[in-house]
């Protein structure tokens, strides 16, 4: 190991207070992407009534954040190798705040569909830039239990969210408080951003700016260093076909873009249609009783992610990604034996979030494992970005099932929606081992 790798100096040295702040601030941006996400989800009865809509025009909506958020993965995330995480993180806030600001003032479908999709675009290139962030101000000891907490950030954001608005926006002020409340917030966290976040010192590196790894250093209290290693991907640069044309990023990039895409297929069946099945499972319960489902399925996914930062510290991510995405699977097909009574269904929503967002949880910690720095961001946007299309297709896929097979088919749509974790199972366990990787394989006994 270098001395003058500032990637070292992270690694091997304990965290001081700012790092600490810089981990602590990223969860709170998940937790705002998890709000933006669903505050559609959160207004959507009030638009309905309000602009007369059917459910089909409606799905469009709740749709449109979804496919920004797949270019926004790619787009900026891109980006953020290029220009640094710090600016890409800004741009994001801005993109977001004016989203959620004219969603609030939206009049017809068309025009919200777009706010919605530039909204989602900057929570997707957001998501990218974070997970970096994290990944490169941590040292390696509490790394992965850093990312499991950012993780977790994204449905405790639901949670919150979910009170403030069935508790206070929406009953005062109405739906479209929702999106301001989310546009004042965003703005709120851009001083913050400015103030408390360095430019990491692995950006800094890739691009030889050794003055800015020093500043990078001495705001985590670390001694500067006199000189830069010279590394041979420092010369490349990281574009999206560089990670697909290079021969040992490319099936890492494929096999994480397309597991975490099926994966979300499943994931966001339960998120998008947990609250209508309930509704309308016998004997059926009114919307603001079957909405209850949605928040303790992030209460379970928070737990889940939580936990499961514990669990990787342990035994590694490979293996016990695997088991969460088996596990997941057999929730979700459960899901669909119904229940018969409230707390059944959400006890079951519980577990599904549980055990669906650990797996998203272990996919995350491989983003940050899986990708050098100097493309790290790039890789992780564009496996983002493919799963986010995996997550906009999802509603559309199950909506069709239901039409195909009939809304009482509830265990065979289930079991259905439950192969995307099982296919991303295999896809996962086929994704090879980057050098010197210790941190995919499950600990030797003698550890």
């Amino acid at each position: 190991m270098d001395a003058n790798d500032p990637r070292v100096v992270i690694d091997e040295n304990a965290m001081n207070w700012r790092q600490y702040a810089v981990v602590i601030l990223m969860v709170v941006l998940n937790a705002l992407d998890g709000f933006d996400v669903l505050s559609s989800a959160f207004a959507a009865p009030g638009i309905t009534k309000e602009w007369s809509i059917p459910r089909s025009e409606l799905g469009v909506v709740l749709s449109a954040e979804l496919v920004g958020m797949g270019f926004g993965s790619v787009l900026l995330g891109g980006a953020a190798d290029k220009i640094g995480r710090k600016v890409t993180m800004l741009v994001c806030l801005l993109f977001m705040a004016l989203g959620m600001y004219l969603a609030s003032s939206a009049q017809a479908v068309p025009p919200m569909v777009g706010y919605r999709f530039v909204t989602g675009v900057g929570i997707g290139g957001m998501l990218a830039a974070t997970n970096a962030v994290t990944a490169e101000s941590t040292n390696l000891k509490l790394r992965r239990t850093a990312i499991a907490a950012y993780v977790a950030g994204y449905p405790l954001g639901a949670i919150i969210g979910g009170i403030a608005a069935s508790e206070w926006l929406l009953p005062d002020y109405g739906w479209r408080a929702v999106f301001l409340f989310g546009a004042i917030v965003t703005v709120a966290m851009i001083p913050l951003v400015i103030l408390l976040v360095p430019e990491t010192a692995a950006f800094h590196s890739t691009k030889g700016n050794l003055a800015g790894v020093n500043r990078t250093l001495h705001a985590f209290g670390k001694s500067a260093l006199e000189a830069l290693p010279v590394r041979a991907d420092d010369t490349e640069k990281p574009k999206v076909m560089d990670i697909l044309s290079n021969p040992k990023l490319r099936p890492v990039t494929l096999l994480l873009a397309f597991g975490y895409m099926f994966h979300t297929v499943t994931f966001y069946y339960i998120l998008k249609f947990a609250v209508q099945i309930v509704a309308d499972y016998p004997p059926g319960y009114p919307p603001s009783e079957a909405a209850t489902v949605l928040t303790w399925a992030n209460v379970g996914g928070f737990l889940g992610s939580f936990l499961f930062g514990m669990i990787m510290a342990r035994f590694g991510i490979r293996w016990p990604t695997a088991l969460m995405l088996l596990i997941g699977a057999v929730m979700v097909g459960a899901f669909g034996l119904g229940r018969e009574t409230l707390s059944g269904w959400q006890w079951a929503t519980i577990l599904t979030g549980f055990f669906t967002n650990a797996a998203i949880s272990g996919y995350y910690a491989a983003f940050a494992r899986g990708f050098p720095a100097y493309a790290r961001a790039t890789g992780t946007g564009f496996v983002l970005g493919v799963g986010r299309f995996g997550a906009a297709g999802s509603p559309l896929i199950a909506g069709a099932l239901f039409t195909w097979l009939g809304n009482d088919e509830l265990l065979t749509v289930s079991c259905i929606m439950a192969t995307g974790s099982i296919a991303s199972l295999v896809l996962f366990m086929l994704v090879p081992e980057r050098d010197g990787d210790e941190e995919m394989r499950r600990p030797a006994a003698s550890a």
